[in-house]
């Protein structure tokens, strides 16, 4: 789970949710990923499906059988599906997401007993840590926005507010 917590905090450098994975097959990381929705603007620049990906390449199959995922945070449900589809025995997540959770907080899709394959979970691992790094970067995002807005009333309030569109036309 450390090294899933390096993976978030390469996300949270970029501004992204910090959101880290890996993926460990033996004793060897074969695939590691972070959020970077904004930064590739792509509804699939999850951490998980692209760590999903980095371990298929490495194996050579798109079935991570005898591989486990390690994540800071309860995956979503297109991650969740995934994780299921891809075989992965095991699933090791950090911190719960009650809003979105598809490991047992909304849903449970990892050990759906419909479904053809079941995954082993393990939950709460490093979870005050893992819940730490999103807290503190949600409380950070809150202030910038807080900033903002003081900032743009102050624009508007001096008559400095943003100026002309592109394109359009400049009072005389």
């Amino acid at each position: 789970m450390r090294a899933a917590l390096k993976q978030a905090e390469k996300a949270y450098a970029l501004g992204e949710v910090p959101i880290g994975c890996v993926i460990v097959c033996g004793d060897r990381i074969i695939g590691r990923g972070y959020n970077r929705r904004n930064t590739d603007k792509s509804t699939l620049s999850h951490a998980e499906i692209t760590a999903v990906r980095k371990a298929v390449k490495v194996i050579g199959d798109w079935r991570l059988e005898g591989c486990t995922i390690y994540i800071t945070l309860e995956p979503c449900p297109m991650c969740a599906g995934a994780i299921v589809q891809s075989r992965m025995d095991r699933c090791v997540i950090g911190a719960m997401s009650p809003k979105s959770g598809c490991a047992g907080s909304v849903l449970n899709l990892l050990e759906e007993e419909r479904f053809n394959h079941q995954v082993e979970m393990e939950r709460g691992v490093l979870q005050e840590e893992c819940a730490a790094i999103l807290q503190r970067f949600f409380r950070e995002l809150r202030i910038r926005e807080k900033a903002l807005k003081i900032m743009e009333r102050a624009d508007i309030e001096e008559g400095s507010g943003p100026g002309p569109v592109e394109g359009e036309a400049i009072p005389e």
